[in-house]
């Protein structure tokens, strides 16, 4: 008899099939496979990172951390490729479970399974552990920058008080300071912006000789904040800023708020509280 579709015909009667066949490991030896190249990756990462560590120690929580290093490390690798393995070592467990005289290797299926799991559920816990722990330590870093700006401004200051022994009044005088890696300019462009609040501040004001040395007597200091001060080639030798107070916006870019940084003659000191109807008037006094 011919087959309808191709036309060939049978050159004997069909062959029987072996009374006894071998079950495949194939599927099982797979699903094995997997999850231990899976094991096998996470271990060698948490290996590298406790090598790295300084110094090298065996102690549990060094090697918890070594394996959160790890977990970090791999975020990208090896939890997607835990997470495929999953759905086909469940449909091959299935297919284990169904024929049995078919397939073998039911117990490699299921530790190829397992690992898959334990490898992506402790990527996942290893990662939400260590997740607050990495916010504090982002915004530690972002509180590190905020003081490094406010310290690169004490620098500029304090380079124009030794040079010119007094505190400049505003931005127009810091352009008399040399500028060899652009801070006083970066300083100046921000000060000009009015996006910080500085207060310079003199204690002996520019008066007569006599009137100067009667108020010393008398124990009277004149204290002026942002006086009008123009400037040619050097700072007016009649009155000196011998401090300054100068607030910069926190994280949150806004002055008057809880998380500014006030510098008071290159010390970070605590901001004070400030009203929030206040806010508004602290920007307006900003030095232009």
């Amino acid at each position: 008899m011919a087959c309808s579709a191709c036309g060939a015909r049978a050159v004997g009667p069909p062959l029987v099939r072996p009374e006894q066949e071998l079950p495949g490991y194939g599927l099982a030896l797979a699903c094995g496979a997997w999850g231990a190249l899976l094991v096998i990756i996470f271990l060698v990462g948490t290996i590298a990172a406790l090598i790295e560590r300084q110094p090298f120690s065996l102690a549990f929580w060094n090697v918890v951390a070594s394996g959160e290093t790890a977990a970090w490390r791999l975020k990208l690798l090896a939890l997607p490729l835990a997470l495929v393995a999953l759905w086909p070592s469940m449909r091959v467990l299935k297919a284990l479970r169904r024929e049995p005289a078919r397939f073998a290797g039911l117990r490699l299926a299921r530790a190829g399974f397992g690992m898959s799991a334990f490898v992506a559920l402790l990527i996942v816990a290893l990662i939400g552990v260590t997740v607050p722990a990495r916010l504090h330590q982002r915004a530690l870093a972002a509180d590190a920058a905020r003081q490094a700006e406010a310290y690169e401004f004490s620098r500029v200051l304090l380079a124009y008080q030794i040079r010119y022994g007094t505190y400049p009044m505003g931005a127009d005088d810091l352009s008399k300071l040399p500028d060899p890696d652009g801070a006083v300019t970066r300083v100046a462009s921000q000060l000009k912006g009015g996006a910080l609040k500085y207060e310079p501040v003199s204690d002996i004001a520019s008066l007569p000789t006599s009137v100067t040395k009667a108020r010393a007597r008398r124990g009277a200091v004149v204290r002026l904040r942002n006086a009008a001060l123009h400037t040619d080639d050097a700072p007016d030798e009649g009155l000196s800023f011998t401090s300054y107070t100068l607030v910069l916006p926190g994280e949150d870019k806004k002055l008057g708020t809880a998380d500014d940084i006030t510098l008071r003659d290159g010390r970070i000191v605590p901001t004070p509280p400030v009203a929030a109807g206040n806010s508004h008037n602290s920007q307006s006094n900003n030095t232009p």
